[in-house]
């Protein structure tokens, strides 16, 4: 049961939390009229910060924060701050919105590459073995196949090497390098993307 309960993200824990106000003023556009408590499919609870939501639109799970729930029929903003966090709170903004029209909305702005996601679960893999007490040959051969690995030579063969590297990986993910996930830290790793 515990897989089917919804997760709420405050936005400064998780930047593609999009914060929600009511606007000020008129628009000279058609303005987007939310009741997000008759929005089909929507988790919403109030907390001692404020709102959250998280709103199925689209083909994903837009979450939302809300100091106040905006009154039926109202017109409502997205707040977006200029922190290190913008590029992204930028993306889920323009996902939700591209939700709302109906068109298609594209990559998570966090989603990690295929590249990404694989060294992960290698990362993860090599350390629960480190753990378990097997030597970097043996989880070598767990992870790439005993054909790979070279009788002679291993001492200075890359994929040794690269075991350490995935050990290291796994044991900073561990040891709370996985909230780096929750963030863009750096725009040009494969890692983090």
């Amino acid at each position: 049961m515990f897989d089917k309960q919804a997760v709420f993200w405050s936005p400064e824990a998780l930047p593609t939390v999009l914060t929600v106000c009511m606007a000020n003023g008129p628009t000279a556009s058609n303005p987007y009229e939310l009741d997000f408590a008759g929005l089909r499919g929507t988790v919403l609870r109030e907390a001692p910060d404020g709102w959250h939501a998280i709103v199925p639109l689209g083909g994903a799970k837009h979450r939302l924060w809300m100091r106040e729930l905006p009154r039926r029929g109202s017109l409502v903003a997205v707040k977006l701050s200029f922190d290190r966090n913008f590029d992204v709170r930028l993306q889920a903004a323009h996902r939700f919105w591209m939700a709302l029209e109906q068109r298609p909305i594209g990559r998570p702005p966090l989603a990690p590459s295929i590249g990404a996601q694989h060294r992960h679960i290698l990362a993860l893999r090599a350390t629960d073995g480190w753990l378990e007490g097997n030597s970097y040959r043996n989880i070598a051969q767990g992870l790439f196949g005993k054909s790979r690995i070279p009788d002679r030579g291993w001492k200075t063969h890359d994929l040794r090497s690269r075991t350490i590297r995935l050990v290291h990986q796994g044991l900073r993910l561990i040891r709370g390098g996985y909230r780096d996930l929750l963030r863009n830290k750096d725009k040009n790793s494969d890692d983090t993307t």
